[in-house]
């Protein structure tokens, strides 16, 4: 199921967020996005620049992280990556140490079993992994 802009913005009415025009342009922007986003991406992208102000962004991505929306990967000390949480679709990334790049890996996530026998096991619902492998990606090695 490939989410669009109204079944996300039903998804922010049911988390109680309120539906602007700054978070209908953010949620569109993350959607297009083939990569996780900095703040600083957002901030530059068209849309958004002409739509609402960094702290407003910040404002926006912190409550869709807090609504479980949105997934914010990185290293502690560098700048954060955002990228949406969709149902039945799932990333896992590699993250450089060294520059701090974030590259979806593109193969089966060897989790989904392991998940599946956990939510059987222990009748946990609404069960799921975030999984990110650290490493100096060629560029910098």
């Amino acid at each position: 199921m490939i989410a669009d802009l109204e079944d996300l913005l039903h998804r922010c009415r049911k988390s109680g967020l309120r539906r602007t025009k700054a978070l209908e342009v953010l949620l569109a922007t993350l959607l297009k996005a083939d990569q996780p986003m900095t703040l600083a991406q957002l901030e530059k992208s068209r849309p958004l620049a002409t739509q609402c102000d960094k702290a407003t962004i910040y404002r926006l991505l912190h409550r869709l992280a807090d609504a479980g929306m949105v997934r914010r990967l990185g290293l502690h000390e560098r700048a954060a990556y955002f990228t949406l949480v969709l149902p039945d679709q799932h990333r896992d990334y590699l993250i450089c140490t060294e520059c701090g790049t974030i590259d979806p890996i593109d193969a089966p996530c060897p989790v989904h079993e392991l998940e599946n026998e956990i939510r059987n096991k222990t009748g946990y619902q609404n069960l799921y992994h975030e999984l990110e492998f650290f490493g100096i990606c060629p560029k910098c090695a």
